[in-house]
């Protein structure tokens, strides 16, 4: 191994710390005393009783683990987003659960819980997928509740894709482990079969104290709305546990007795590891924004034997299409290359740029594999397309229009990876969030953004500096560098993997050796969704 692995396998296994260290503290939601206190009351937490849920030793990925990471400060912060979602096994069935996380803020609804809630509920739509829901939530967090209530992506949306998923014969089970009050109070009603704790659960519209100020009624919360009441009275929930663990068991027998679905039928054969080590990863990723190296080398440690077969393996360089298996499964990968290369005209293009001739392969290999129903793997690490007179006049507006229809228009299901930069236009090419991929994910060295931020800063140190040039001021270079300075740190703090993985922006960040798993489990979700249209195109320039 050379110098320069050396100090990439340093810098990216210092970035992989700390990406667990953020993890760790996350895990811990509202902190070690109200975990205690949670168990104090005989509850289980949230994680605790996913884990409980999934099959012992079985697999399971998570969801927006970093949702609401740094926001929020004022509010005293939204660990996960107030809430729980993996993807694992129960009873050998693929499900999606939902679990509140009672340890922060009571498990209210921030903004962002909702529009977590959200996509897990279109994780499972768009994969006919079972969903489980562990509902232990004080409701919507009120001093914010006009950035959660009323709009069109907002709490009310979640009874809405109840709905939906019922009509689409989703099944959902509900769980009442703890508070669900108000407008919450549908959610476990709308689903196929609720389970309501006994002295743990309640479920009403309205608590003891909202009662008695609004009909002058004296009625505590138990005799209200309590598992005896709902499961012998008013006959709005299915099932009365004794405490978790048997309404976590109940669930399990309930999904043990689920029929198969339809599948999709895509390709899987026995899976084989990776010949070249994936370890080596860590040694091969630059250990800055700018350095080169070969993408070729990375899909060889990702892909079953490191087997890649390129399509169009001489033409369009800066983008790698080609067809291997991940875990099994057939897939076709979609990946820019980072090196820079050398046409058959004798031209260098730079690594990470998509020119024209790039573009054009990529939409007919994305047209392939949709013809030959393949799932697509994209893995991002791109600056943008190539700007400058020779491309706008050679078209590549209207190449890389081809490849964004082609992505839009895709029918088999989509994964993206940002591995690197996923700049401008570059973003949406290779399937960003924009573009319906069915888990996108970043390693701990992505960076997301409208440019980099070098770039970025001296745009907007010029905007700046004419700003304060009109007031009269003038600019010292000392002035300027710390102007400077400032717009970068500032830009940079929003091009973090964690800012984005914040905002849902991402699914995760993930270890790069867990990329195998990801896209296994992401595929075989997919399988229980049959393609019902064909792919077409529509109107493009040639």
């Amino acid at each position: 191994m050379d110098i320069n692995f050396n100090k990439n396998e340093d810098h990216n296994k210092l970035l992989l710390s700390d990406f667990k260290k953020k993890l760790a503290q996350i895990k811990l939601g509202g902190g070690k005393a109200r975990i205690e206190k949670q168990h104090a009351q005989g509850k289980m937490t949230a994680r605790e009783r996913v884990d409980y849920l999934f099959d012992d030793n079985s697999t399971s990925i998570e969801i927006g683990s970093f949702a609401g990471d740094g926001m929020y400060a004022e509010h005293g912060g939204c660990p996960s987003g107030g809430v729980v979602v993996k993807m694992g096994y129960v009873k050998g069935k693929q499900c999606i659960v939902i679990a509140n996380d009672a340890t922060v803020k009571a498990g209210a609804w921030f903004p962002i819980t909702g529009k977590k809630n959200l996509r897990a509920q279109e994780i499972a739509m768009e994969n006919r997928l079972p969903i489980i829901y562990l509902v232990d939530s004080a409701g919507v967090y009120l001093p914010m509740q006009d950035e959660i209530f009323p709009d069109k992506e907002h709490f009310g949306r979640i009874f809405r894709n109840n709905a939906v998923m019922s009509s689409m014969g989703i099944p959902q089970i509900a769980a009442v482990m703890g508070s669900c009050v108000a407008g919450g109070a549908y959610l476990p009603i709308m689903s196929d079969e609720a389970l309501i704790v006994d002295k743990t659960g309640s479920i009403f519209l309205a608590g003891s104290y909202l009662v008695k100020a609004a009909i002058g009624e004296d009625i505590d919360n138990e005799t209200l709305g309590g598992a005896t009441t709902h499961c012998e009275i008013s006959g709005v929930t299915d099932y009365k546990a004794k405490d978790d663990k048997a309404a976590l068991d109940t669930i399990k027998g309930l999904i043990d007795k689920m029929g198969d679905f339809d599948k999709a039928g895509f390709n899987r054969v026995k899976a084989k590891k990776p010949l070249e080590k994936p370890e080596d990863i860590y040694g091969l990723l630059p250990n800055n924004r700018t350095g080169q190296y070969d993408m070729l080398e990375i899909i060889k440690r990702l892909v079953d034997n490191s087997e890649f077969e390129q399509y169009k393996e001489g033409y369009g360089k800066t983008i790698l299409t080609g067809y291997a298996r991940i875990d099994g499964w057939a897939v076709g990968i979609v990946a820019n290359q980072r090196k820079v290369v050398k046409t058959k005209k004798g031209e260098m293009q730079f690594g990470g740029v998509i020119y024209s001739d790039s573009a054009d392969k990529a939409t007919r290999f994305i047209a392939n594999c949709n013809q030959k129903k393949i799932p697509l793997v994209f893995l991002q690490d791109v600056t943008g397309f190539m700007v400058g007179s020779k491309s706008e006049h050679g078209g590549i507006i209207k190449d890389g229009a081809k490849m964004v229809n082609a992505v839009s228009n895709s029918v088999v299901p989509k994964f993206t990876v940002v591995i690197g930069n996923s700049y401008g236009a570059g973003n949406y090419a290779m399937c960003g969030k924009a573009y319906d991929p069915r888990l996108i994910f970043a390693w701990p060295s992505a960076e997301l953004a409208v440019m980099g931020g070098n770039s970025a800063a001296k745009v907007l140190l010029q905007i700046e500096k004419a700003s304060l040039k009109k007031k009269g001021e003038t600019i010292t270079e000392k002035k300027e560098k710390e102007l400077f300075n400032s717009i970068k740190e500032r830009y940079d703090a929003q091009v973090s993997p964690y800012y984005a993985a914040a905002r849902l922006w991402t699914d995760a960040i993930i270890d790069p050796l867990d990329t195998r798993t990801w896209i296994s489990m992401g595929i075989e979700a997919a399988n229980h969704a049959p393609i019902e249209k064909p792919f077409n195109l529509g109107v493009i320039q040639v």
